[in-house]
């Protein structure tokens, strides 16, 4: 665990220290977040049920493009989610407990021969000390909805520093473009991890996109072209899991190890605002789950 947490140190001061060709200025680029959850979705309180990601970029300057060296534009990522066996007044047999996750990380986006990449480090929390059960309780009571008994049992206290790497390759063809992309994790869970994104409108163009971690999404970070329009977008991608924190070895949810994504999103930009609803079909990620789900993807933005 402690050579874990120096390698997760090692690469957080490489990012955020670059050589001092890089030691320019910073300023805040952009912000975005992106909330997923499946009451927005098939409005089941179970399994991946609810997840909130804001991420803040810093760097000298956005020009449209990606730079070519790494540690110039940094996004700054926290993210917290609930997960949930089937019901969250017990748990049913053979199905997952129920865990909080809370997670602070460094990421650092650049190209390298055309590929946008993505390379970074989370301090990912679960268990109680994340609270995410006491906040997930207090907005159900709010709502009406049914409290998270099923948290008393949840996966105990840890931490899991996290490291995650992405590149894809944007490809234009008439009326949208194409992303194929390849993603691993090591940390929290363990895989690697192919799929492809295709978008048709403006939405996007001239921006940095980030990707939410749940659902596969992408949500603007760092605007680009402001175009008013509809745009639409579709993914999918398909993963090889080789272990995960959240289903751990030995209970009664055993981890599958393929996970699959499918998703399509509709985006629209305003003068001064800009709204994107998608849906994510999860496939299952522990074999005795009886199905997959639908969960909702959210990200508004407004300019005063």
């Amino acid at each position: 665990m402690m050579r874990k947490f120096l390698a997760m140190g090692a690469a957080l001061l490489a990012l955020a220290a670059p050589p001092a060709a890089l030691a320019q200025d910073r300023v805040t680029l952009g912000w975005g977040q992106m909330m997923t959850n499946d009451s927005i979705g098939d409005a089941h309180d179970r399994w991946r049920t609810g997840s909130h990601v804001v991420s803040l970029v810093r760097g000298p300057h956005w020009s449209g493009a990606l730079p070519s060296r790494p540690g110039e534009i940094l996004e700054f990522r926290f993210r917290a989610e609930a997960v949930a066996p089937e019901s969250l007044s017990f748990v049913p047999p053979g199905d997952r407990r129920y865990a909080g996750v809370l997670s602070l990380g460094l990421h650092s986006h650049f190209e390298t021969a055309g590929w946008e990449t993505s390379l970074g480090a989370d301090l990912v929390l679960i268990g109680p000390q994340t609270h995410v059960s006491e906040v997930q309780k207090a907005i159900h009571d709010l709502l009406g909805f049914a409290d998270p008994v099923v948290a008393a049992s949840q996966i105990g206290n840890a931490a899991y520093p996290t490291l995650v790497f992405e590149t894809g390759r944007s490809l234009a063809f008439a009326g949208g473009r194409i992303r194929p992309f390849v993603e691993a994790q090591a940390g929290l869970e363990t895989l690697v991890r192919a799929g492809f994104d295709l978008s048709f409108g403006r939405y996007g163009e001239g921006a940095l996109m980030l990707r939410d971690q749940t659902s596969g999404q992408r949500y603007r970070a760092v605007a680009g072209a402001l175009r008013p329009g509809f745009s639409l977008s579709l993914g999918g991608d398909i993963a090889r899991v080789f272990d995960s924190a959240l289903l751990p070895e030995g209970e009664q949810a055993v981890l599958s190890d393929t996970r699959s994504r499918l998703r399509a999103g509709i985006a629209w930009q305003g003068e001064r605002a800009s709204v994107f609803y998608g849906l994510t079909w999860l496939g299952k990620e522990f074999d005795s789950q009886r199905d997959g789900q639908l969960v909702g993807s959210l990200s508004l933005r407004l300019a005063f």
